[in-house]
């Protein structure tokens, strides 16, 4: 494959050859990349999976690519997809590389959010090209991941002369690249996870309360409440602050507390630590009266202080 890129803006001639195309790890998103890179004209040649589930969805999303070890998935493609849990990765890396499994021109992408190019730094003394580029979504392992992939960002890092490949990978998957630096990979996962992941917790939180309060279809009544909180956050930002918290209705607070404590103590901590939050942000852009701010986190300590406050059933 010709591993050279070209410093001229993006265009058919800076697009990869046609590869064929490996996966390491088919979870979630591992089979749905391939699948899309497939659509895109690529050649998905090998997979490897271990467990039952992730066996299935290579099954479901690459029909007749053969199931082999990581090995040979490397021995085959000229494109390898390292898609495994972050805390694998370095390890899997580094086993790949000390065993000769790595060629030389071999592009090797893995899909972590929390490593840059760096993690790659064993295969590429190897002579493998390597590319990070991380899809900021969530997947389900069918399907229709590869349609969600239309329009996604992703977080790419590789070495300046890869760039433009890199790139391009991502715009063939449907996706837009977005460059982030290697030092600043930690951050930026961290601020995908405290987003999207913190956000299904406390949604499976909300919709848990709501039928507990008799609500029939909590997802109904959540969704379009959900949905203009979300647009009006992206467009706003804390000015899309409303609310009890955002108001400095202390009492309020206070007795939401009381009920979670009754009837749902594992969510006590949690309510506690973002109405702080929300209150330092609403303070912080003129939103709540400094006044109100005092009575409100008054209150947020006292309720902490009583016993079970903190979720944990005992003081602090």
């Amino acid at each position: 494959m010709n591993a050279s890129v070209s410093k001229e803006p993006l265009d058919a001639r800076d697009r990869p050859a046609r590869l064929t195309v490996g996966v390491v790890g088919a979870g979630r998103v591992g089979p749905a990349l391939a699948a899309s890179l497939q659509l895109a004209g690529h050649r998905p040649v090998a997979v490897s999976g271990v467990s039952d589930a992730s066996r299935r969805r290579a099954a479901a999303l690459l029909p007749d690519v053969p199931l082999v070890e990581p090995a040979e998935v490397l021995a085959r493609a000229e494109l390898v997809l390292l898609t495994v849990p972050d805390d694998v990765l370095p390890t899997l890396v580094e086993g790949l590389a000390e065993t000769g499994a790595v060629r030389p021109g071999q592009l090797l992408v893995h899909t972590s959010g929390r490593y840059g190019a760096g993690v790659l730094d064993p295969a590429l003394r190897a002579g493998a090209l390597p590319l990070a580029l991380h899809p900021a979504m969530t997947f389900t392992g069918t399907g229709v991941d590869v349609q969600r992939l239309a329009g996604c960002s992703f977080g790419v890092t590789a070495p300046e002369e890869l760039r433009l490949a890199a790139e391009a990978l991502v715009i063939e998957m449907g996706g837009e690249p977005e460059w982030i630096a290697e030092e600043s990979r930690p951050l930026y996962h961290a601020a995908l996870a405290l987003g999207a992941n913190h956000l299904v917790t406390l949604v499976a939180q909300s919709m848990e309360l709501l039928a507990k309060a008799g609500v029939a279809a909590p997802d109904r009544m959540l969704g379009p409440l959900l949905g203009a909180a979300l647009d009006n956050a992206l467009r706003s930002g804390d000015a899309a602050l409303t609310g009890p918290v955002a108001r400095g209705d202390a009492g309020t607070v206070a007795a939401h507390i009381g009920e979670l404590r009754a009837h749902a103590p594992q969510a006590v901590a949690g309510y506690i630590a973002m109405a702080r939050a929300t209150a330092d942000r609403a303070l912080a852009h003129g939103l709540l009266k400094a006044e109100l701010a005092e009575d409100l986190l008054v209150a947020l300590a006292d309720q902490e202080r009583r016993p079970g406050g903190s979720g944990t059933g005992e003081p602090r």
